[in-house]
């Protein structure tokens, strides 16, 4: 028996509704949006009902793979039938196998991990270590940033997620992202840590100067300050390189990896940072203790992601792709320019800029009649953002711009 479509939509909807979040159940009846994800596969989800759609939201990264990826899927088996999660206390072979691949493939000197199951989690720890290390207390993050929902991921993100539960951790500062002059007239001594996306997806896929983070480098290197690169949506490959940060040729202190780490499949994220953090945590080797971060059998589904992501191919495969989109964008403009302002891009880390914060809500309602999964930008409701799998091939993609050409059409009859 299918454990998907076991009982009707509106059943399922006042379900959930019910029991798990009746807010969310709310909005997208606002919206008009009837869609209850059933089948899954390769670049695409299909509702309940049978329609499919192509998933350029990939819930930020998750499904870089694509959905139910079969090696993944054909790794965790085999895992399963010899492991469980293992115990966070002990010496692992699998946690220890999968770190020696996340330092061999980090840069600079980043080899040491610390394993959680959340993105949020992994951020917290990351401020923890750096706190610890420096002494310090003031962290500086970007105004319109996303970091999690958990306790100091929270206080680095942006206001709209934080002011209700304050007070938080004090001595949290928000500088605009990609000013260097602002982050200069904010750092000094008392400084513990930096912390950016490298690519502010919630913020409207925010590209930042080229030489804005060596700017951040130095300036961290002046203070002493611990740099927090957040690469959760950025890395594995999404940049058109392992990790975003490697496009901008600079080396953070402390990375943090997550979604994509998953393939899709099991929750696992991780904090990798420089042996020069390390005496605070070889000092206190159980300060910090995640029950089901580096679930052994995760362990072995990541390490399959890995592999994949450095097959000879797979990035050039990605910049490829992302040269289409290029190409694309280019035309859309020039073809829309009453609804569409901008194209944003680092490789497939990619958004449209609209006109108005409205347009972005209405894209997101279009394009689910259209067969497309996009989301807007919470923190720039202008900026539709664009995050297809990186498995999506050159005749996928060319679908994905033709449905964008149609779904900007209906926009600009909507808005005339």
């Amino acid at each position: 028996m299918s454990l998907i479509g076991q009982q009707r939509k509106k059943d399922i909807t006042n379900l959930f509704a019910s029991h798990v979040s009746s807010g969310k159940a709310a909005f997208f009846s606002a919206a008009g949006i009837d869609f209850i994800i059933g089948r899954r596969e390769g670049i695409h989800i299909w509702d309940l009902s049978g329609k499919r759609l192509i998933n350029c939201h990939c819930n930020g990264g998750v499904f870089n793979l694509g959905h139910r990826n079969p090696r993944i899927i054909a790794v965790l088996k085999q895992a399963l039938d010899e492991l469980d999660i293992g115990n966070h206390h002990l010496i692992s072979e699998a946690r220890a196998i999968l770190a020696a691949r996340l330092a061999e493939i980090s840069p600079g000197d980043l080899n040491r991990v610390i394993f959680g199951v959340s993105g949020g989690e992994a951020i917290d720890m990351a401020i923890k270590l750096a706190r610890a290390h420096t002494g310090r207390g003031q962290v500086i993050s970007a105004r319109g940033g996303y970091h999690g929902h958990t306790g100091l991921a929270l206080a680095a993100g942006d206001a709209a997620y934080r002011k209700p539960f304050e007070p938080l951790s004090p001595e949290f500062i928000q500088v605009p992202f990609g000013d260097l002059d602002a982050l200069a007239r904010e750092v000094d001594e008392e400084t513990a840590a930096v912390i950016f996306e490298t690519i502010p997806a919630t913020n409207g896929i925010s590209i930042p100067p080229e030489d804005y983070f060596t700017g951040v480098r130095e300036l961290c290197d002046r203070f002493g300050i611990v740099m927090i690169s957040d690469e959760v949506q950025t890395g594995l490959g999404r940049c058109g390189a392992i990790w975003g940060i490697d496009t901008y040729q600079v080396i953070p202190d402390i990375l943090v990896t997550g979604k994509g780490l998953s393939g899709g499949i099991y929750p696992i994220t991780a904090t990798i940072y420089r042996e020069e953090l390390n005496p605070f945590m070889h000092e206190n080797p159980f300060i910090h203790v995640s029950t089901f971060g580096g679930g052994e059998v995760g362990c072995f589904a990541a390490l399959e992601v890995l592999n994949i992501l450095q097959e000879p191919g797979f990035l050039a495969h990605v910049r490829h792709i992302a040269a289409v989109f290029e190409r694309g964008f280019s035309i859309l403009l020039q073809d829309h320019p009453g609804v569409v302002i901008d194209a944003r891009q680092r490789g497939l880390m990619m958004g449209l800029k609209l006109r108005d914060d409205n347009l972005g809500p209405l894209m997101t309602r279009i394009g689910f009649e259209a067969g497309l999964l996009t989301i807007y930008a919470n923190n720039d409701p202008s900026v539709v953002q664009i995050l297809p799998p990186l498995i999506i091939q050159e005749p996928e993609a060319n679908q994905v711009l033709e449905i964008l050409d149609t779904m900007l059409g209906t926009l600009e009859g909507l808005v005339d």
